[in-house]
């Protein structure tokens, strides 16, 4: 390991504990499912005042598309963990100068988005029948998929969308960490088909979207402003590794 087992040992603990604490919490939280639901209604007014709700022509389109739904439904319930935890490990063995902050930038970003569930609880599109949504995951894997988690799941935290927001915080250091153009240019697209699998599988408003990409914005500034100001020796960003750590 880059700085020993150790440092290992101590590192994915952290992280992982911070991240189940934030499931944890996040589904402990009460929902309240009148305001829940008043709030979906909202953006989709919202939406319908910009001329921008688009979210029933979307998943209309890609659910007349069955390679494209069943595809969206699969990266909706895998790829959150799956790349993101690769993603990580990867940036720890290989790019460990850059590790730090990123998971200081995931930890700030998990209770901001805490805040957001406890200050704005909202429905996901799938919730709102009357406007022609489908829950096209639970038609894909089965009735019951989204509550595996049990006390981990609040079907309620639908704005910010976090699945954006953490495409986001790992495409764009990758991005920076990478020279090869076609990996840059995988990684470009990675949010937007993120982006575009949460809409499609009717999991998230366009909007929740938005608010995800301000999250993962938000969060890399406190990380550099804030954090890496404590340690700039160990948590501020780097492309490539320092002479010497602290």
């Amino acid at each position: 390991m880059p700085r020993g087992p150790l440092d290992a040992a101590r590192q994915w603990p952290l992280f992982g504990g911070a991240y189940y604490t934030y499931r944890l919490v996040r589904g402990l939280v009460d929902g309240h499912p009148n305001i829940a639901f008043q709030h979906a209604r909202d953006i989709v007014n919202a939406e319908r005042s910009l001329h921008a709700f688009i979210e029933p022509d979307v998943q209309a389109w890609a659910s007349a598309h069955s390679l494209v739904i069943h595809i969206a439904d699969w990266m909706y319930v895998n790829s959150h963990f799956i790349v993101t935890t690769a993603f990580l490990v990867w940036l720890y063995v290989a790019r460990n100068h850059s590790y730090y902050f990123v998971r200081n930038m995931f930890m700030i970003a998990m209770v901001l988005a805490l805040i957001g569930y406890v200050v704005f609880p909202t429905a996901p599109p799938r919730f709102l029948p009357e406007w022609g949504f489908q829950d096209t995951v639970e038609d894909f894997f089965g009735q019951g998929v989204s509550q595996t988690a049990g006390v981990l799941y609040n079907p309620y935290a639908a704005m910010p969308s976090m699945h954006v927001a953490f495409a986001l915080m790992i495409a764009v250091p990758a991005i920076r960490l990478t020279r090869r153009r076609i990996v840059q240019a995988l990684w470009s697209v990675y949010p937007l088909v993120v982006t575009f699998v949460v809409i499609s599988t009717g999991n998230h408003f366009w909007l929740d979207a938005a608010v995800g990409v301000v999250v993962a914005a938000v969060s890399a500034w406190v990380a550099s402003a804030a954090f890496a100001r404590v340690r700039p020796d160990a948590w501020a960003w780097r492309n490539a590794p320092a002479e010497a750590h602290a």
